[in-house]
Parts: structure tokens; sequence; C-alpha cells
């Protein structure tokens, strides 16, 4: 099986920048990539609703109109379920795989043992996708061929607007499912802010964010139960002026979760995101007090 068969989308992920760049701020669609290579369709035992419930549906387009707005927009094609790099490269479980992993593989972090490494063992209420282990040396192919060009993309990009505007700021974007897992203890919100509770981008980022989205009437919280993944804790050092900040969107407010269809409510959501960027855009990262002024 050769790399191009193992990994056969074309592109994997894109970076769609606007014609002039006129804000510090980039947005991040990791999640909601939906070409299924043919070669990973028969090796998993799950059909594709099933698959599709780790996919983050419709999020790159909720957040399109970013680039018509000067800001550029990165975007995943390859499903999360195949390669996840919200993930650190290197975060394997042993028990999928035929053969002997390297020995700076992570197998011991709490994603690791709830099956979401950066090679997914389940999906949805931990529903197992194969039907047998992967080769090692196939799972090291994902990870060469799709995670590490992501990763060195969204680094030049990061680096290009930061060497522009003497600072950044990246927008993870995701949704969430509407069912909570049994161990919350209450409904989910419209969204939910993930600044890895203060430490990736400046207070002001979520403040910003908060008080854009609770004008419009959504509920919104705070790092639970999503404080960042990697990319919000890896890129996000407010110390060398890049931020990083997490934003999960409840799948209930914008989409039928059952049909993956979007619903009416869609275009309204889309329009007051659009806002919050316009708002991200205005936004003075270097003081941090000053978000109630680009608000206005």
């Amino acid at each position: 099986m050769t790399e191009a068969e193992i990994c056969d989308i074309d592109p994997a992920f894109e970076a769609i920048e606007p014609a002039e760049t006129r804000a510090p701020v980039i947005f991040n669609s990791p999640h909601s990539g939906r070409v299924y290579p043919p070669h990973f369709i028969e090796q998993v035992r799950l059909d594709l609703p099933l698959l599709r419930r780790s996919e983050d549906t419709g999020v790159d387009a909720l957040f399109a109109g970013v680039v018509e707005r000067g800001m550029p927009l990165m975007r995943v094609h390859f499903p999360r379920s195949m390669v996840d790099v919200n993930r650190e490269p290197y975060e394997l479980d042993p028990r999928m795989f035929d053969g002997r992993l390297p020995t700076f593989a992570n197998t011991r972090s709490m994603r690791v043992a709830g099956g979401l490494g950066t090679i997914p063992r389940v999906v949805g209420e931990a529903q197992e996708i194969y039907a047998r282990r992967l080769p090692v040396d196939e799972a090291l192919v994902r990870i060469e061929t799709l995670y590490k060009p992501y990763h060195r993309a969204l680094r030049r990009l990061i680096a290009s607007v930061h060497r522009a505007f003497g600072e950044a700021l990246l927008v993870d974007c995701h949704s969430m499912p509407s069912m909570a897992p049994v161990r919350e203890d209450r409904p989910r919100a419209d969204i939910v802010i993930g600044d890895r509770y203060g430490t990736s981008c400046s207070p002001a980022v979520g403040d910003l964010i908060e008080g854009v989205l609770r004008a419009r009437g959504y509920n919104v919280v705070r790092n639970k139960p999503y404080a960042g993944g990697f990319i919000t804790e890896h890129y996000g050092q407010p110390q060398t002026g890049v931020h990083a900040v997490q934003i999960e969107i409840n799948r209930a407010i914008y989409m039928d979760e059952r049909t993956y269809r979007p619903t009416a409510d869609f275009a309204r959501l889309q329009a007051d995101l659009m806002t919050l960027a316009e708002a991200l855009a205005r936004l003075p990262l270097d003081r941090a007090g000053d978000w109630r002024i680009a608000a206005e």
C-alpha cells in the first residue's frame, strides 16, 4: 500500500488567505474534514453516519466569511477519525497497532486512554472504529503526510501574520454534541470558550468573545467542559504576542445532528460569528483592558 493510497486526499488541507490581510486574526477549523479515503473506509467497522459523529460538521462554512473580511481561514479536509491534528504528533495507543511504536510515542496520556489519540480508536460514545489492528507503519505514514504538513502550514501562517502585525490571534473553531455524557452534571451551553484557564491568550480575548455572543442571546461559558486542546495550548504563547483561543459551538443551534444538515438557524449564527470576527479584528491584543472599545 503506497502513501498516496493510504492518504488519498488532495488537498489534505488548505489555508485560504485574503487578497489583503487586514487584521492579525487567523481562524482554524481542524475537525471539519469530511473526505473519507476509500482505503480508510475499507478498514473501519462503522458506517459513515457513525464515523461522522467526530466531525465538526459545517464549522468551516460558519466561519468562511472571515476571508472576505481580511482574515485567513485554515481548514482540514481529512476526517478527524483518521488523524486528529488537535493532539500531540505521537499520542498513540499501542493496543491499536501491529508492530512497535517509536520509543518517543506518548502512550500514557489521558486522551490515549480514552481512545482519542492522534490516530483515534473510538468515535461517539466509545464506539470502536477499526475491525482489526493497524500496521504501525500506516499510522506513521498518516502522521508524516497529513499531521505534520498541516502543522507546518499553520506555523507558517501564524509566523507570517505575527511578522506583519507584531501580534497574532489564532481562533480554533470546533463544535460539540448537544447531548452531554452522563458525567456532566448540567446541559451544555451554546458556546464554550477555551483559553486553557487564562494561559493561552490575553484575558481581553475571552472577555470580548463572551460579551459579543452574550449580547446576541447565546449562553456562553468558559473552559468547562472544553478548555482547549493541543492546538490552543501549543500555539497560545501570549508572552510572545501569539494568542490562541478555542470556540466550541453546540451543534443543535445550527444543524440537525441526525442528518448533518444545517437548520434555518445556520444563517443567523453565521452572521453573529462574523460580527464577532469583526470585533476580534479591532481588538488591541497588547492592551488587555481595552476590549470594550474594540467591541463598540
